[in-house]
């Protein structure tokens, strides 16, 4: 059995695990408000590529969540943040929407809309995604730029059920090129898991994962080494944890429940 003591960091998915849609999922606010009561480090760790970290700060806000811009990480935030670890030189072509390019402003990463101008191409959520950006996209790979992913996920909930993903975007670009991803940045790598160590400054069996989804935020913990909590209130079910051979550290309904068993 864990107890809240177990751990030094909580860091929580946000669509499907503390929200869906514009609602706060049971016990959510109660979590958050518990756990910086007992004096432990937060961040909110989404695959997002359409919110910047400011945009998710005062959504947080709006349904009464309190948290700083610098708990959060979404992918389009460590998307700049990639290019401007290890590829300060390029230019980057991007299919996404203005979350990304406002934070590649923030941290000076080079964008161009000439596709052969690009050395990469970074594909994200793109909800007005059209055949002239997928041409645009497959004559830059063509001409030798390579594809880049902000996360890997297909689809992702929302209040009506689900929506396409990034993913689905960038297995078109990959059928038109006749290439494949280079790198995915979003969860769960292990740039997103260095990136969130580096920030909490805490040993990595002191963190806690909290989310919805096995093959993002579970396996973020498995292959980062991190503790990890399925929560039951967005796309992962009981069966899909063995279908899927991906096992958190344990599994509760919902973060009403969660906070049940830390607190005991």
């Amino acid at each position: 059995m864990s107890h809240i003591d177990d751990f030094d960091a909580f860091c929580f998915d946000l669509d499907g695990t503390i929200l869906l849609g514009n609602e706060l999922l049971p016990g959510a606010k109660e979590m958050i408000d518990f756990i910086r009561k007992e004096n432990k480090k937060v961040q909110f760790i989404t695959n997002s590529p359409t919110k910047t970290r400011i945009d998710c700060m005062y959504r947080l806000h709006t349904l009464g969540i309190a948290s700083d811009v610098g708990e959060i990480f979404t992918s389009a935030y460590m998307s700049a943040l990639y290019f401007s670890k290890y590829f300060p030189m390029s230019t980057v072509f991007i299919v996404g929407e203005k979350a990304i390019k406002e934070e590649f402003e923030r941290l000076f990463v080079k964008m161009t809309n000439n596709p052969l101008e690009a050395t990469h191409v970074l594909v994200g959520l793109d909800r007005s995604f059209t055949y002239e950006k997928l041409n645009a996209a497959m004559i830059s790979v063509r001409n030798g730029a390579k594809i880049i992913v902000t996360n890997p996920d297909p689809y992702c909930p929302v209040s009506e059920g689900y929506i396409a993903d990034t993913f689905s975007i960038a297995r078109a670009i990959e059928i038109a090129s006749g290439q494949t991803v280079f790198d995915v940045i979003g969860k769960p790598s292990t740039f997103y898991g260095n990136q969130m160590l580096s920030q909490l400054n805490i040993e990595k069996e002191r963190c806690l994962i909290i989310g919805d989804r096995l093959e993002t935020d579970i396996l973020l913990g498995k292959l980062n080494k991190f503790h990890s909590c399925l929560v039951l209130t967005g796309v992962a079910s009981r069966g899909d944890v063995e279908e899927l051979d991906i096992y958190p550290s344990f599994i509760e309904k919902n973060l009403e429940t969660l906070l049940d068993y830390l607190a005991q």
